[in-house]
């Protein structure tokens, strides 16, 4: 796990500082060996020189620890011939243990070169594989402006169970997908890339937004249950709470299916408008299995100058140091005015504040704000 940047003192001071670190360990022995040789025999510094390899390891690769290291022992050498007590057991002792501790500070720094390039390595697939999964919302679709954020809970983690993704229809109108997959690591985000491979399969070519429901729960249940009996009983409690939604460029309305998440909400002005559906569905996942073979598209007004925010429920859910819930509706309306992507700049700060950068559980927003309803087209004249 990577330290904070606070923390980190090789990052601390790159680049602007590195080029004079090496000035510290370097000083240091000056000062040591000039003190030493001209200090009263019955005192000795020379001991001291171990830090200057020490030093080095903090900032530097294992050439620079070595040179470091190199010139601790030529200064050390140097003392003992400048005062006379070279050939002493005591001078050869402090001789061999300084050449020890070099090389001990040398393998360490191969050591951690090695694994932070290992580290790079992984970050670099794992940032790939995020792109892949979950991509960036496009900025704009028809008269909508967009902007998404994802939170995961684990540090350094790119990927977990929450997700979002956005299709254009052929007529005319922006399909969006806002889910929380059952569980965490590896089984959850397995789950999650079904979920948004099997809507960006269908979502531009399903005619309604109830049979693109049926077509995700099929394909949860499908591959739960397609290695036999023991996969049954293994994923007997897979699901994923999500919301379809359907965003027509032409009407000032909002279609969507509501299965098991929290209302979106919607800030009109300095109001803030949640849009309850009157039927919310079972989690994807368990609809086939209860018999649900239709789904109940509710729609709302959306209208020009409007914000509608998708969300999961470790936004809601995230308690502060004092037990307190993230008050997500109060906070939002103080960025009512703002764009998408400022507005989730804002709410971004402000969750991580009130949890004291500790989340419990993933959270994912969706900022949504519609600029102006056009006219539909018009057929050309024969």
């Amino acid at each position: 796990m990577a330290l904070p940047a606070w923390l980190d003192v090789r990052r601390l001071w790159q680049p602007a500082h590195a080029p004079a670190l090496p000035v510290i360990p370097v000083a240091l022995i000056v000062t040591v060996c000039v003190v030493d040789v001209l200090a009263p025999s019955h005192i000795h510094l020379g001991p001291l020189l171990v830090a200057a390899p020490a030093i080095t390891v903090a900032f530097a690769g294992a050439r620079t620890t070595a040179a470091m290291g190199a010139l601790a022992v030529a200064a050390q050498v140097l003392i003992g011939v400048l005062r006379g007590v070279f050939g002493t057991a005591n001078i050869q002792a402090q001789i061999a243990a300084l050449v020890v501790v070099s090389a001990v500070c040398v393998t360490v720094c191969v050591v951690r070169d090695r694994r932070e390039r290992q580290l790079h390595q992984v970050r670099s697939v794992a940032e790939a594989a995020q792109r892949v999964l979950l991509q960036p919302l496009p900025p704009r679709a028809g008269p909508l402006r967009i902007a998404g954020l994802y939170i995961p809970a684990e540090a350094e983690a790119e990927l977990g169970g929450d997700l979002y993704a956005a299709a254009r229809t052929a007529h005319g109108s922006t399909r969006l997908l806002v889910g929380d997959v059952r569980g965490s690591g590896l089984g959850a985000i397995s789950k999650t890339a079904l979920l948004l491979g099997a809507f960006r399969a269908a979502a531009h070519r399903q005619a309604t937004l109830p049979r693109l429901a049926v077509h995700l729960d099929a394909a949860f249940r499908w591959d739960a249950g397609q290695w036999g009996s023991q996969a049954e009983q293994d994923t007997a409690e897979d699901f994923a709470t999500a919301l379809l939604i359907d965003i027509p460029d032409h009407a000032p309305v909002v279609h969507l299916i509501s299965c098991g998440h929290p209302p979106p909400l919607v800030l009109r002005g300095n109001r803030l408008i949640p849009l309850v559906p009157e039927a919310s569905h079972l989690p994807i996942g368990f609809g086939g299995a209860f018999g649900i073979v239709d789904y109940v598209v509710q729609t709302f007004p959306f209208e020009a100058g409007d914000l509608l925010l998708l969300y999961t429920d470790g936004v809601i859910e995230a308690r502060g140091t004092d037990g307190r819930f993230y008050p997500f509706a109060e906070r939002a309306l103080q960025w009512a005015a703002d764009d998408p992507d400022d507005f989730l700049r804002h709410l971004q700060a402000d969750l991580l504040t009130h949890v004291d950068a500790h989340l419990d559980d993933d959270a994912a927003v969706v900022a949504i704000r519609r600029t102006a309803s056009a006219p539909p087209p018009t057929d050309p004249a024969p």
